[in-house]
């Protein structure tokens, strides 16, 4: 399941896992997707080891910002993936 964590205002839609056991280690997939001509701008990362392991579509600078905002951000993105995402942390 994936849960949003935030639209940037050039259409850019950054997504999240709920906590993943992938090969014993807890990580949240980070999933970003931009619509383009004719498709999407994909990549795809995974916390807390910022491992990159998709990127289509995107610039050399888009990457740039997307790993230093997703950067910034990881600790929130871990605690939302914990709580079931952004709208069930709200309801503290």
């Amino acid at each position: 399941m994936l849960y949003n964590f935030v639209e940037l205002p050039n259409q850019t839609i950054i997504s999240h896992s709920e906590i993943l056991d992938r090969n014993g280690k807890e990580q949240v997939r980070v999933y970003i997707e931009k619509p383009i001509y004719g498709g999407f701008a994909t990549a795809v990362c995974y916390l807390p080891d910022y491992e990159w392991t998709e990127s289509s579509g995107f610039t050399e600078d888009e990457m740039d910002y997307l790993k230093d905002f997703v950067e910034s951000e990881a600790h929130m993105i871990f605690e939302f993936a914990a709580t079931g995402g952004f709208e069930n942390a709200s309801n503290f």
